[in-house]
């Protein structure tokens, strides 16, 4: 293998039971380079990250790194060989300090006593590199999302990583805190340190990375130079075609007299006197920035989080949710905008997350009818189109897509008035977004009031008849389709009238 090259994979497989990952791909990084690797859920990403960050062993193929042969075979033999990798759910222990999460296991010492002067000297110098405006000696537990990215990366530095491997690390950061993010991982490039940067955003990919490498299928399609193409061709080797249609058309069937909810002066924790509509026939999208209180309104509406006052009325009848329960009861269905933390249950099964909101209508009395059960569930992954390997199989085994349509056709079973998805398609491949809009727009079309929320303006606009525009617990506006331009979102979103 030539000098160029600091990690270079060749004709690598992975073979699960049942099913094919990777099927003989290739991927080649330069030293001090930004390589991004695309592709949609289940192209195999992340099964060749966890080979080259040592958590899978490859059924064929072979790994050269900075010039040998290698095949980690745990995480700290990849470690130790120069292979930092911060995962999109990061791995820290909130309840000790940066430093100690930074130093963990290797925690210096004086004899059997801690050295925490020198833990602490040693981890400042660490985030200094970044300009970290905390202290190494803050708990995990008080840091945001990106200061918690700064310390797993910290962590990786600290072991001498050549390479750093990145998974979605922008999916829950604010633009202001991606920004900050783009300045470390550049400087990281300057010291001479490659970066594997994996994502589903074009535009970071475009702004951030030198090449790209696209895998499909499991398969290897192409690398490119991001300096002679374009997102689109990207999106091309991407899904096999062109995806030039990427929202649905807008609503002509809205019913403007057909009010389905009525919202008014709602007020809870971090949100104050909000009040909207929701028509049949559309899409009704919130917009806001980072912290705006935009879930907590809708966690308030459907009584999982409390409110103080207000009133709100489905198709015709005041209601009054004190919890969650009494909310999905009365037809008001909440997708989270955390999936694997609060939208899944992770150990059980397809077919158990997907009834476990309707365990009534697939039960006779007290006991569980299977057949019933497994019908109701494989209709939904008809009409929905997952993709599984059997619906006994884990819920994890699952791409982060075909995750989130499941989560879909859990809350269809029960027939919902209004479905409300909060970011409903972070950290998900261009194919299944455009599947996931497309379905939102024909359950709108088929009466079902859809409510989202999401922080990728071009969705919230390509995809919403209207906008309700969120700044600091208040509602600036609502946007009508032809108003809604990104000058106009941003213009409330950032507590300005528009002129």
């Amino acid at each position: 293998m030539g000098n160029e090259y600091l990690l270079e994979v060749k004709d690598v497989s992975k073979v699960f039971p049942g099913t094919r990952a990777l099927n003989k791909v290739r991927l080649q990084v330069k030293k001090g380079e930004i390589h991004a690797l695309c592709g949609e859920n289940g192209a195999g990403k992340s099964t060749l990250m966890n080979i080259i960050g040592g958590v899978y062993q490859p059924s064929e193929g072979s790994l050269f790194f900075d010039g040998r042969e290698i095949a980690p075979k745990n995480p700290r033999e990849a470690q130790d060989m120069g292979i930092g990798f911060v995962h999109q759910e990061l791995s820290l222990c909130p309840h000790l300090s940066a430093a100690e999460n930074i130093f963990i296991g290797r925690l210096p010492r004086k004899g059997d006593i801690i050295d925490f002067k020198k833990l602490y000297a040693d981890a400042d110098a660490i985030l200094g590199k970044f300009n970290a405006s905390f202290s190494s000696r803050t708990r995990v537990a008080r840091l945001t999302v990106s200061e918690r990215q700064l310390v797993e990366i910290g962590k990786s530095i600290s072991l001498n990583c050549k390479l750093l491997i990145l998974d979605e690390p922008t999916s829950s950061l604010s633009d202001n805190e991606t920004k900050k993010l783009f300045e470390v991982v550049r400087n990281l490039r300057g010291q001479g340190i490659s970066i594997l940067y994996i994502s589903h955003r074009m535009v970071e990919i475009f702004e951030l990375c030198d090449r790209v490498t696209v895998f499909k299928d499991g398969g290897y399609i192409s690398t490119m130079n991001i300096s002679e193409i374009s997102d689109n061709d990207v999106i091309r080797a991407m899904v096999g075609r062109e995806l030039s249609i990427f929202y649905p058309p807008k609503s002509d069937c809205i019913e403007e007299n057909n009010i389905i909810l009525v919202v008014q002066n709602l007020s809870g924790n971090q949100f104050q006197n909000i009040s909207f509509t929701l028509r049949r026939g559309e899409i009704l999208g919130f917009s806001g920035l980072v912290g705006a209180g935009r879930s907590e309104i809708m966690r308030g509406l459907c009584g999982i989080d409390p409110v103080y006052e207000g009133k709100i009325t489905l198709n015709g009848k005041n209601k009054h949710f004190r919890n969650y329960r009494e909310a999905v009861n009365s037809g008001i269905c909440y997708l989270t905008e955390d999936r694997k933390l609060s939208g899944i249950f992770p150990v059980m099964s397809i077919k158990d997350n997907m009834i476990s909101a309707n365990l009534k209508n697939v039960s006779r009395g007290i006991w569980f009818d299977n057949v019933k059960g497994e019908k109701m569930v494989q209709d939904y992954i008809n009409q929905l189109k997952i993709k599984v390997p059997g619906i006994n199989y884990s819920i994890m085994s699952l791409s982060g897509g075909n995750q989130q349509k499941s989560l879909v056709g859990k809350w269809l079973s029960v027939k919902p008035k209004v479905l409300i998805m909060d970011e409903p398609t972070r950290g998900i491949d261009v194919g299944t977004k455009a599947e996931i809009h497309n379905l939102l727009r024909d359950l709108a079309s088929s009466g079902v009031g859809v409510i989202i929320v999401s922080s990728e303006l071009p969705e919230i606009i390509g995809l919403s008849d209207r906008i309700a525009v969120i700044h600091e617990g208040n509602l600036m506006g609502i946007l009508s389709s032809d108003r809604a331009t990104e000058e106009n979102v941003m213009t409330l979103a950032s507590g300005k009238q528009i002129a």
